[in-house]
């Protein structure tokens, strides 16, 4: 009976994961980390500003009726024929450029995450099972994943977009537009993380940890959730990091190409697409603000992946 109140009270592996990340060296490495420190504190005024962005501005760039056309093609503030009204001037539909990039980067952010999340899920699952298990199942996996990682991301995700598209209803095409954007980029990149979790699975599960876990009778779904699954996290999560960048630059791409959000809701990407059409024409703030914006999200996460794998990685210290 003790022994099973002890094990009760055990926490998870998950859990030992986060404390063992908790008390080990990253955070004491990023206080100290001058590039880590501004690329982090970028990243939080990103999320912050787009996640309250209602709080951040007097307009709702996607309602209708808090648009004027009167106002369109405004330049920045401290230009000659500026408004005070908007600080960064407005687009053709008289959209706040500020709202309008605050609120693409939210929508640009959601496809991200979601898109991260559900490839490292569906990898991370996929290289489990292949590493511990082993067999024809596991084979095929791995080549599927050869053979998708010989195809470009944003082609495959092209791809998929476009047949998802062509299988809806034209009604609800833009209402399941960032589904289908998170479903394309996610199954696009999920080789990665399946072939990083299956090598590190094939190292963990010879250790001595794992042996002792079969000898004591434990499944084996237990011991890989409970046991492996925690010791192959450390690379998924800087892969995550830097995938997050890659699945902004994606959905921009796909948004610039015209699949991906609707210009009812525009992202990042689309904002860019829009601003395009008047760059030559000397409304260069319609284009040249989003891009920053773009530059600027991926950048800082960027630094913060680069940080994360010179930390996490013993060998490069």
């Amino acid at each position: 009976m003790t022994h099973k109140t002890s094990s009760a009270n055990q926490p998870s592996g998950l859990s030992m994961w986060v404390s063992r990340l908790w008390q080990s060296d990253v955070i004491y490495a990023f206080v100290r980390t001058p590039s880590a420190l501004i690329s982090g504190f970028v990243f939080l005024m990103i999320l912050v500003l787009s996640a309250f962005a209602p709080l951040f501005v007097s307009q709702d760039p996607f309602n209708p009726a808090e648009l004027d056309l009167l106002d369109s093609l405004l330049p920045p503030s401290w230009l000659e024929e500026g408004s005070s009204a908007f600080l960064l001037g407005t687009d053709d539909q008289g959209r706040d450029m500020w709202a309008a990039i605050l609120y693409g980067m939210r929508i640009s952010l959601t496809v991200g995450l979601c898109a991260v999340a559900f490839a490292a899920v569906l990898g991370i699952a996929i290289g489990l099972f292949s590493g511990y298990f082993g067999g024809p199942i596991s084979s095929f996996a791995m080549r599927l994943a050869d053979v998708q990682l010989t195809v470009p991301g944003i082609l495959i995700a092209l791809m998929v977009d476009g047949f998802v598209s062509a299988k809806l209803p034209t009604a609800l095409q833009d209402e399941f537009a960032i589904f289908v954007l998170i479903f394309a980029i996610g199954i696009s990149d999920w080789p990665q993380y399946a072939r990083i979790v299956r090598g590190a699975v094939l190292v963990q599960r010879e250790k001595e940890y794992v042996q002792a876990a079969r000898l004591l009778g434990l499944a084996r779904v237990k011991i890989m959730v409970r046991h492996v699954l925690p010791n192959v996290l450390s690379p998924v999560l800087v892969v995550a990091t830097l995938g997050l960048a890659l699945a902004v630059i994606a959905e921009a791409t796909l948004s610039f190409l015209g699949v991906g959000m609707p210009p009812t809701t525009p992202s990042l990407g689309t904002l860019i697409r829009i601003g395009n059409d008047y760059l030559f024409s000397g409304e260069w703030w319609v284009t040249f603000f989003p891009v920053a914006a773009l530059v600027l999200l991926v950048l800082s996460v960027n630094m913060l992946g680069d940080w994360l794998r010179d930390t996490l990685n013993p060998r490069l210290r």
